[in-house]
């Protein structure tokens, strides 16, 4: 039984012992009044609850860092008798706290809420109203609800900004070597029938006299060099501040958005694979967009170190042109497989998130990146 319920249930007993002690009807029409009281708060919270609506939704489900967004929501319950205003607890989108609401009593119709939302770091949040309370007038009685149809989610995209172009290792074919390529009547890799729209000059004339159709040459083209973007999906650094863990994720996710924007006007192939509980691959067909949705969804619970990574894709590189390597840690074992890439062939460069570019523990390793030919470029958190 609820503590207060033990002041009517008193109430009621010793109203009673005295209307059967003393054989007052008043005192018996009294405690019939507190059990009846009780009862009405009890049936209220019962209609309330079994009538009771509730809608959420998010005004913008895409935004970029640092905008805001509306979380619209909608309330009502049936009923005739009146019960205390409703308390929906909402969770936060930043931590793992909640925080309670309490509506206005507006029996039959539909309470309506705006909450503003800050997307103050990127990610994919989802969330929704954990519970539902409702309680009678008197706060005897309380039902809580857990709602099913009301969870929203919000995907906050990472901003870009401007990077210095990325430089082709020597031998980059690019799109003149591509041109002349097509332009080569000398060197066809095989034919095909005509289609409207071939260049008069493709066609093979003598061939096309002998099978009595017209018949074009087919040339291979030389691959483009492509850029590969890789990002350090690791937990960072810890630092014992969650809000400088959060704004050292957000750098590393805009500086990986920010090269590969940048990368989308150039002629060259892109690849920024992802890991962690939702891998993908990033790379040119998707475009900007999906590709930013697909950094947004990065939630850094890779267990691997990036030392693995490196390894892994430093055997794919006959086809890179250009490494950018975006992380927030550094050692000698990162900077000894990065060495290795750059001898390969594909130019490197390292974007290091960091709060503190002049460490001391950092500068002998940016030291020998550097006098190996790799190019370095700190990022500042939040900067």
């Amino acid at each position: 039984m609820r503590s207060h319920l033990l002041m009517p249930a008193g109430l009621f007993a010793m109203l009673l012992t005295a209307a059967l002690s003393t054989g007052s009807t008043l005192l018996f029409i009294l405690a019939l009044m507190v059990a009846l009281t009780v009862i009405i708060c009890l049936a209220s919270v019962i209609w309330a609850s079994a009538t009771v609506r509730i809608t959420a939704e998010m005004e913008e489900q895409t935004v970029y860092r640092g905008e805001h967004t509306t979380l619209m929501l909608g309330v009502s319950h049936g009923g005739w008798i009146p019960v205390a205003p409703v308390i929906l607890e909402i969770p936060s989108m930043s931590s793992g706290e909640s925080r309670k609401i309490r509506l206005k009593d507006i029996p039959g119709r539909v309470q309506s809420l705006r909450m503003p939302i800050d997307a103050a770091h990127v990610g994919i949040y989802t969330s929704g109203i954990k519970t539902c309370m409702i309680e009678d007038l008197l706060g005897l009685f309380q039902r809580v609800i857990h709602p099913d149809e009301t969870v929203y989610s919000l995907t906050v995209l990472p901003r870009v900004f401007d990077v210095d172009p990325l430089v082709m290792a020597p031998g980059d074919p690019g799109s003149e070597l591509m041109a002349r390529a097509n332009e080569d009547l000398n060197a066809p890799s095989d034919i095909r029938a005509y289609q409207p729209g071939d260049a008069m000059k493709k066609i093979h004339w003598k061939l096309s006299a002998r099978k009595q159709e017209l018949i074009v040459r087919k040339f291979e083209e030389p691959l483009m060099q492509e850029v590969l973007i890789l990002m350090d999906c690791s937990r960072p650094p810890f630092r014992g501040d969650p809000q400088a863990e959060a704004d050292i994720r957000d750098a590393l996710l805009e500086t990986a958005a920010s090269i590969f924007s940048a990368q989308m006007r150039t002629d060259h192939e892109i690849r920024m694979p992802l890991t962690g509980s939702r891998p993908a691959e990033a790379d040119r067909s998707i475009g900007t967009t999906i590709a930013m949705k697909y950094l947004a969804g990065v939630d850094f619970s890779v267990t691997d170190r990036f030392e693995r990574v490196l390894q892994m894709e430093s055997s794919r590189m006959s086809k890179v042109g250009c490494v950018a390597v975006v992380t927030a840690r550094l050692n000698y074992a990162m900077v000894d497989i990065m060495t290795r890439i750059h001898r390969t062939g594909p130019n490197l460069r390292l974007y290091l998130v960091t709060y503190t570019p002049d460490d001391a523990n950092v500068l002998p390793l940016i030291s020998r990146l550097q006098h190996s030919g790799i190019e370095v470029a700190y990022v500042t958190p939040n900067a």
